[in-house]
C-alpha cells in the first residue's frame, strides 16, 4: 500500500490525576498521521482484562484497530501514572511486565511490515526481549524507511539497546536532553554533538527537538533549523509525537526538508498548547498541512 506507515510498539493508559487517556508514543504518532491523511496502520497488544477491552474500542473508534493488535492472556494492559510539574511537563511512572513487552510476530504484521514505506518505533516498548526480538526481525525483512523514536524512560533502558536500534535506523529523531545524554558533551555545540551521532550509526537523518526552541535537523549532509513556536503549554503529552508524525508524512511526501522541519514544529506547538497527547487539528492547521 503507497505510503502506509506501520506503527510499532506501546498502547497504553496514561492515568492523570483527573482522569485516564489512551497513549503510547507509537500510538500517538498513528493518531496524527490519521488526522494528516496518511494511511497507517499499528501494532501493539493489550491484556486480556477490561482496560484492554475499553482500549481496543478505543482502538476501533479512531480507526486503529486490526490483526496487528495482540491480546495477551497473561500479562496485563498497561496503565501509566502521568505526573505534570509546576511548568505542565510530564514524568511517568511505567509498569512492568505489561502486554506489550510481549508482541509476538505473526503472518501478517510481517507482510505489513514488508509492503510499508515507513516504520516506526521507539525505545519503550524494546525494553525486554520478545518485543525487541519482534522488532529487530521486522526491520531485517523489510526495505521500509526505518524511523526511529529514541523516547528514553528511565530506568526503562539500557545503552546497549538503543545503540543497537539507532544502527537499524534511517532515520532518528530525540530531543535535546536525550541527546545530551546519548552523546554527551556540554562542551561542544548540539551540531558537533549530532555530527558525532551520524559518523557513529550512519543515519540518513537525525532530528533533535528543542521545545519552543524549536528542532535542528541533520538531513543529506546539510543542517535545518526552525526557530520553533512560542505558546503557553497546556501540558507536553504528545507533542514530540505529533512532531514525528509531521515529519515522516513529510518524508514520505518527498518535500523540502526545511518546510517538513518548520510544519514539524507548528503541529508539535499546537499539541502543546493544548490539554492531552492527540487534540482535533482546527481548521486552519490542517489547511497548512495541505501539502501533505
Amino acid at each position: 500500500m503507497k505510503n502506509q506507515v506501520l506503527s510499532f510498539g506501546e498502547v497504553l493508559w496514561d492515568a492523570f490525576g483527573d482522569g485516564k487517556k489512551a497513549g503510547g508514543a507509537p500510538m500517538n504518532v498513528a493518531r496524527h498521521l490519521v488526522q494528516q491523511g496518511v494511511k497507517v496502520a499499528f501494532a501493539s497488544s493489550v491484556g486480556m482484562d477490561n482496560s484492554g477491552d475499553v482500549l481496543i474500542g478505543f482502538l476501533q473508534k479512531n480507526g486503529l484497530y486490526s490483526a496487528l493488535i495482540q491480546r495477551d492472556d497473561e500479562l496485563p494492559t498497561c496503565e501509566v501514572t502521568v505526573k505534570l510539574d509546576e511548568n505542565n511537563q510530564a514524568t511517568y511512572v511505567i509498569p512492568e511486565p505489561v502486554s506489550w513487552d510481549n508482541i509476538q510476530t505473526t503472518a501478517i504484521l510481517n507482510e505489513v511490515a514488508k509492503q510499508a514505506s515507513a516504520i516506526v518505533f521507539g525505545s519503550l516498548a524494546c525494553r525486554n526481549t520478545a518485543t525487541r526480538e519482534t522488532l529487530l526481525n521486522l526491520l531485517d525483512e523489510t526495505r521500509a524507511l526505518k524511523i526511529f523514536d529514541v523516547n528514553l524512560r528511565p530506568p526503562h533502558y539500557t545503552l546497549s539497546t538503543i545503540e543497537t536500534l539507532a544502527a537499524s535506523a534511517d532515520v532518528v529523531k530525540m530531543n535535546e536532553e536525550e541527546a545530551n545524554l546519548l552523546i554527551g558533551g556540554s562542551s561542544r555545540s548540539l551540531k558537533e554533538q549530532i555530527s558525532e551521532f551520524r559518523s557513529k550509526y550512519h543515519n540518513q537523518t537525525i532530528c533533535v527537538t528543542r521545545g519552543e526552541n524549536g528542532a535542528i535537523v541533520w538531513h543529506d549532509h546539510e543542517f535545518y533549523e526552525s526557530p520553533g513556536c512560542p505558546v503557553k503549554v497546556g501540558d507536553s503529552v504528545g507533542a514530540g509525537d505529533a512532531f514525528l508524525a509531521t515529519f515522516t508524512a513529510g518524508l514520505l511526501a518527498n518535500h523540502p526538508m526545511q518546510q517538513i522541519v518548520d510544519k514539524s514544529c507548528a503541529v508539535g506547538a499546537f499539541v502543546a498548547s493544548q490539554r492531552g497527547a492527540n487534540p482535533i487539528y482546527p481548521p486552519e492547521l490542517l489547511n497548512s498541512l495541505a501539502y501533505l
